[in-house]
């Protein structure tokens, strides 16, 4: 195994833009399941002998994936996906957990669209971890414009990166239908006390849904076009399939199956979680003004 050497695995906007912020201060190598025209791209073996793995790999692909092509061999782990497991409600370090020893899994958070890091802007992210050994280790490898923080509430993060994406959604779709600034306000306010309702019950700290993590990312991501989910909710709320939405956005937009997810484990353990409820229910085809009518009355 190559001492210090690290290597991006998936090739998406998030991807890229870890490699090329990666790149600043060592070179970094970056594959994916197709050959992309992108500086330092290599085969998959030659990244998975790297001692440091960044990986951004979809949630919902991501067990499949260790399942077929990794074998633990000493790496330490950046996770830079965020959602939950929709055919099993699993969170992403309950997956990797059962490939990769603990203390050597981190799971980057915060607010950090793709776009913005690849202009070299000024950003903070969270190292969640176990290991603050494994935080020292990668804090460094990371540009100055993107600052990094450590904290070990790993439950606490991977809520937080999972429902903000749902949240921003039911966002994309108040700011379609022209709801006003106020609904808006109303709606990302609720859905972060919603999130932090449904983290409680996992054992996520309070702390960290007032952070980088969750208010942080969750502002960001509910917010703005830059977001695949908004723009979901803009989608939707314009009459266009789902199907449609999503061969335009040509990425995942992971909030589409986080919903199923967050409503399976509200539902197991009699959680209220009503706005992801709704998300749901309009994915599925559900008027988006009815959802609009049962929020106002529930």
């Amino acid at each position: 195994m190559a001492e210090k050497s690290i290597a991006v695995i998936g090739a998406g906007k998030w991807g890229q833009a870890l490699h090329f912020a990666l790149s600043q201060n060592q070179k970094c190598l970056i594959t994916s399941r197709t050959k992309r025209d992108i500086k330092d791209f290599v085969d998959l073996q030659t990244a998975l002998d790297c001692e440091y793995l960044v990986i951004a790999i979809p949630a919902q692909e991501i067990r499949e994936w260790l399942q077929e092509n990794f074998v633990f061999s000493g790496q330490k782990i950046l996770v830079a996906a965020k959602g939950i497991e929709a055919s099993t409600g699993e969170f992403l370090n309950e997956i990797y957990e059962e490939f990769i020893p603990r203390k050597n899994i981190g799971f980057i958070s915060g607010p950090s669209f793709a776009s913005e890091v690849m202009q070299a802007l000024p950003a903070a992210i969270v190292i969640n971890s176990k290991s603050r050994k494994l935080y020292k280790e990668v804090s460094p490898m990371f540009p100055r414009f993107l600052k990094t923080y450590y904290s070990d509430d790993v439950i606490g993060a991977e809520v937080c990166g999972a429902y903000k994406n749902v949240i921003a959604i039911a966002s994309g779709i108040c700011q379609g239908l022209k709801l006003g600034n106020n609904a808006r306000a109303s709606l990302i306010s609720r859905g972060l006390v919603e999130m932090q309702r449904f983290g409680k019950e996992f054992g996520a700290r309070k702390s960290s849904f007032i952070g980088l993590s969750g208010a942080g990312d969750l502002f960001l991501t509910a917010s703005s076009e830059l977001s695949r989910n908004f723009r979901v909710g803009l989608g939707l709320a314009q009459g266009k399939a789902l199907k449609t939405i999503l061969e335009e956005l040509g990425e995942v937009a992971e909030g589409v199956k986080t919903s199923e997810a967050i409503h399976k484990l509200s539902k197991k353990y009699k959680i209220y979680t009503p706005i992801a409820n709704e998300v749901k229910l309009i994915l599925e085809g559900k008027s988006a003004q009815d959802s609009l009518k049962d929020l106002l009355k529930s």
